[in-house]
């Protein structure tokens, strides 16, 4: 069953963030995901939502998305992100 990863962010230190987002395809290209979605001009429709950014990816699996999200690569080039970025992440099931 696939599992997404989604991410919604605030925007703190815009610089670390570009770098983490410069870094970040090269290390997620090494696992079985697929980014769908990295919409930093996202259309709220309804309710508040104090964020700039919102990123989905799809793994095949549990195990895979956890692969990547706990990868040393990942690890290391998450510092950015973390600093650079309010992240609220989480990972929802697909149906079957």
């Amino acid at each position: 069953m696939s599992v997404y990863i989604i991410a919604q962010l605030k925007f703190t230190w815009r610089e670390l963030y570009d770098r983490y987002q410069s870094r970040f395809m090269g290390v997620f290209r090494k696992f079985k995901g697929k980014l769908l979605v990295a919409d930093a001009h996202p259309v709220v429709l309804e309710g508040e939502w104090p964020r700039d950014k919102v990123v989905i990816m799809e793994f095949p699996d549990d195990a895979a998305a956890k692969e990547f999200q706990n990868s040393p690569e990942y690890q290391q080039i998450s510092v950015d992100r973390k600093a650079g970025a309010d992240a609220i992440v989480f990972t929802v099931r697909g149906l079957r």
